[in-house]
């Protein structure tokens, strides 16, 4: 796990980018991928802080959806249900440290994340 700050030392989010940076992590942990993409779609022209997030948080639901499919097929050799346990701890752990790091207006870059959405 990094934190990387790829924005200028000295740039201060606003209120409202934090709060929408917050909501694309936060959010998936009700409604997977859909909020990162949501937020990402409306404010992606708008503040590069949020798109830097939503992409980095979209991007994230996205392998995990395709580990979770890895997971359900190992179902049958038993070690895939521990594999879908862990990897729904994961997620949860991960989103949570995200949406820290995006309240204080911070860059978090997830771990095992398979980037298919470029900035």
């Amino acid at each position: 796990m990094e934190t990387l700050d790829h924005f200028e030392s000295d740039y201060q989010p606003t209120s409202d980018e934090k709060t929408m940076a917050i909501l694309s992590h936060i959010l998936t942990l009700v409604c997977g991928f859909l909020a990162p993409l949501i937020i990402y779609l409306i404010k992606k022209d708008e503040s590069p802080y949020v798109r830097k997030h939503a992409v980095e948080s979209l991007n994230f639901q996205i392998s995990v959806v395709i580990y979770g499919i890895g997971a359900a097929i190992l179902v049958f050799l038993i070690i895939g249900i521990f594999l879908l346990i862990a990897l729904g701890i994961l997620a949860v752990i991960l989103a949570i440290i995200a949406t820290v790091k995006a309240s204080e207006g911070k860059f978090y870059q997830y771990p095992f994340t398979i980037r298919l959405i470029k900035e």
